[in-house]
């Protein structure tokens, strides 16, 4: 009973949210702080699950008394619940930043209902224990995340909607295709069930297949190499507050999707897709870091960071061994926070400075010396500079490709973080260092910072300072994780046992 709640809580608590700031659309203030009151529920209820499985143990209940694997299932091990907790922190930060004066998306009545639904999209991704209700919960994430794109209902919105939508229906087509294959050929969609059935199968070719479906599926929704056009033709068109909640959640969702398929359904070493995952990754990042090199306008430059970063986190499936997998957990939930961050104080920048155009705005350090330190701190994790988060998550990314024999990987890891470390120090130099241009000096004369973009800002710098201070609680953690990637037979035993008979007790 009590995996029942703590399972049902972080999908509860956003639909409930979503319904009461509907019924409040009148006043945009009020549904402020109810979202805020939300976020922070859910926060509590994402602290609880974390508690109840960083010992090991896996959370599974089925709801409706069907046994598995009928009925739906929910599932929670140590990455879900690490995901549901992340996900949450992001929901408060965004939140917060809402307040922030000139915002006009938290102005929108039809803002924090959308917010709410893109978080009970993302949320159930992450705890659903069928490949069926994972599509469902894409397209509850893909509704929500058209509508907050499009928020403010501006040409260029309306336009990068339509791209962002036509191409995501495509692929979430190609998803749906490959679900119906999948239980045309096992008769199932459970997926504790679809571990035990497809090693099992007597079609390795066509289980391979299937294999190839869903990573190209899951792989548009991670914007990885080539399939990641619809992320920067239309990221930089949205408002602050939904740019960085889109950041944070939307790819990883696909990321999170490939680590636990790619583990527990179709696990890739000794395949074909170790080559094919590798030169996937390596083009991800190549092709992200030298777009975000190529331009100039902040939202674009992350935009791109976001596709490069991808990379990195599926070098960790390729490879496959305990402490690969385990840096790909943790790049995760650097990456989450990190780019975030990076979107809110690009926010901040455009604020202050009056734009997001880098040759259009200066001298933002003596106007602002705050922004530019909280700047510094994940603009160099991200680059993968120590003592930061993103030093260990690369490191424990880059150190089994070289235990492994894959220098060209390392190689490649290596050279785009040196280019990533180039684009956060070209942002410093234009937005901080360099004087403001003569045209800019009386639009930002008056323009500073409010309190309410700063405190998510510096809340979510000294989340990556912890990691990159005292990282051994986080690697531990991701450790434990990978380990139980490594070995479904856990997850397995924990959905099969979670059916109870009517009127008996857990």
């Amino acid at each position: 009973m009590t995996s029942s709640w703590l399972l049902t809580l972080p999908i509860g608590i956003p639909l409930f949210t979503l319904a009461v700031c509907a019924l409040c659309w009148r006043s945009t203030a009020l549904q402020r702080w109810i979202n805020l009151a939300g976020s922070l529920a859910l926060l509590a209820a994402a602290v609880a699950l974390v508690g109840a499985t960083r010992g090991g143990e896996i959370l599974a209940t089925q709801f409706g008394h069907w046994a598995p694997p009928f009925g739906i299932t929910f599932v929670a091990d140590m990455l879900a619940a690490a995901m549901v907790l992340i996900t949450a922190i992001m929901a408060v930060a965004v939140s917060v930043y809402g307040f922030a004066p000139g915002e006009s998306g938290p102005r929108h009545a039809f803002y924090h209902p959308l917010l709410q639904g893109l978080l009970l999209g993302v949320i159930g991704a992450f705890l659903t224990g069928d490949i069926f209700n994972m599509y469902v919960w894409f397209e509850i994430m893909l509704i929500s995340s058209f509508g907050l794109l499009a928020v403010d209902a501006t040409r260029e919105q309306l336009d990068a909607g339509v791209k962002y939508v036509a191409l995501n229906l495509i692929m979430t087509t190609v998803f749906l295709i490959a679900i119906g294959f999948l239980y045309g050929a096992t008769g199932t969609l459970n997926m504790a069930d679809l571990a035990r059935v497809l090693p099992e199968h007597g079609n390795p070719g066509l289980v391979m297949t299937l294999a190839v479906m869903f990573l190209i599926a899951f792989g548009s929704k991670a914007a990885l190499f080539p399939l990641f056009f619809w992320l920067p033709a239309s990221y930089h068109t949205a408002n602050t507050p939904v740019l960085a909640i889109f950041a944070a959640l939307l790819t990883k969702v696909g990321v999170y999707a490939i680590l636990r398929c790619f583990t527990l359904l179709f696990p890739v070493e000794g395949t074909f897709l170790v080559p094919v995952i590798g030169v996937i990754a390596a083009l991800t990042m190549v092709t992200g870091v030298l777009g975000a090199a190529a331009h100039f306008d902040i939202r674009r430059i992350l935009s791109f960071h976001i596709i490069s970063q991808i990379g990195y986190m599926l070098v960790g499936v390729m490879i496959a061994t305990p402490l690969a997998l385990a840096g790909a957990v943790l790049y995760v939930i650097h990456h989450i926070i990190v780019k975030a961050n990076l979107f809110l104080i690009g926010g901040a920048i455009a604020r202050v400075g009056g734009s997001y155009d880098l040759k259009r705005i200066g001298g933002l350090q003596r106007k602002a010396p705050l922004l530019a330190l909280l700047f510094a701190v994940p603009a160099l994790s991200l680059a993968g500079l120590p003592p930061l988060s993103g030093f260990w998550a690369k490191f424990l990314v880059i150190k089994p490709s070289l235990d492994t024999g894959q220098v060209a990987m390392a190689v490649v890891a290596l050279a785009v973080g040196v280019l990533t470390l180039f684009s956060m120090v070209k942002i410093w130099n234009e937005a901080f260092w360099k004087p403001a241009p003569d045209a800019a000096l009386a639009q930002t004369a008056e323009r500073r910072v409010a309190g309410a973009m700063l405190l998510p800002i510096a809340a979510l710098a000294l989340i990556t300072l912890t990691i990159g201070l005292y990282p051994e609680p986080f690697v531990t953690y991701a450790e434990l994780a990978a380990d139980q990637l490594l070995h479904p037979a856990t997850y397995v035993e924990a959905v099969t046992s979670a059916y109870v008979l009517p009127g008996e007790t857990p």
